[in-house]
């Protein structure tokens, strides 16, 4: 230490008291473990989401343990939901300062069977909804006149394919990783930090779900985890963590970054 300033606790570093957030596809999953952690470190957290019955439940179970939390339905795909849905956040949280861009969808569709409509469903919700996240927020934000926090769920597929049969899943993760960067440029003297997260191997209910093959056949997840120099799959609140520090000052130097947290798998 060169200065003779006194270096903030840890503990104050790390806490959220006072900020809102606000979790998209936070219903289960990944999204679920960041609106936990958001929430543990002090902030009142919306879950927004598509699932209404799940979303829920868990806000429901983050308040029965003490912490500020609440649902509201989404399509993020839907330009207008999406409006609404950020403004009766703010309102009822009273402002908006972390914005985690968590919904997402992974169909495995080869080339050959790819059609418009694939294309663009994957699109509307993985690529246009988080734009239209980031704007109606970003304006809010903005006009608090306080500094502001988003986070992008990105993919290791951002930066190099994991699977055959997700062309429309990889080409709209390597724009959010694009985007990320130049949001971090064109957001920064509003005092607003962008950064992403790429996981990689996450067990999840939506991953077991909706993949098919190779991912739900037992011979073709251990080939999968043979090359994860860490020996085990990531679990939803490995990614939870991460957000934190995104969402904290302990990350208070950082945008337009990428974090990735795969267990090693794009170094293997």
């Amino acid at each position: 230490m060169t200065s003779g300033k006194k270096l903030i606790p840890i503990n104050e570093l790390i806490r959220l008291d006072n900020k809102k957030a606000l979790v998209t596809g936070g219903a289960m999953g990944i999204g679920y473990a960041i609106a936990y952690r958001l929430a543990e470190a002090g902030a009142a957290v919306t879950i927004a989401d598509i699932n209404r019955e799940k979303g829920l439940k868990s806000a429901r179970d983050i308040s029965e343990e003490g912490y500020r939390a609440d649902f509201h339905y989404c399509d993020a795909g839907c330009e207008e939901n999406v409006k609404v849905t950020v403004n009766c956040a703010a309102e009822k949280m009273g402002g908006l300062d972390i914005l985690v861009n968590n919904a997402g969808i992974f169909p495995g569709t080869p080339l050959h069977d790819l059609t418009g409509s694939d294309i663009e469903k994957v699109l509307s919700i993985n690529l246009k909804g988080l734009l239209y996240f980031t704007r109606e927020s970003s304006q809010l934000m903005t006009k608090q006149n306080r500094n502001g926090c988003i986070i992008n769920l990105a993919s290791i597929d951002s930066l190099h394919p994991a699977h055959t049969g997700m062309l429309a899943y990889d080409a709209s993760k390597g724009a959010v990783l694009t985007i990320t960067r130049s949001l971090a440029k064109e957001l920064a003297p509003e005092g607003i930090r962008v950064n992403a997260i790429a996981p990689g191997g996450v067990l999840t209910e939506g991953t077991l779900s909706q993949r098919s093959g190779e991912a739900n056949d037992r011979a073709g997840l251990r080939q999968f985890m043979s090359r994860l120099p860490l020996g085990r799959m990531g679990v939803a609140d490995d990614i939870g963590r991460v957000a934190l520090f995104l969402a904290s000052d302990l990350s208070s130097y950082m945008t337009g970054s990428l974090v990735v947290v795969d267990g090693g798998y794009l170094i293997s």
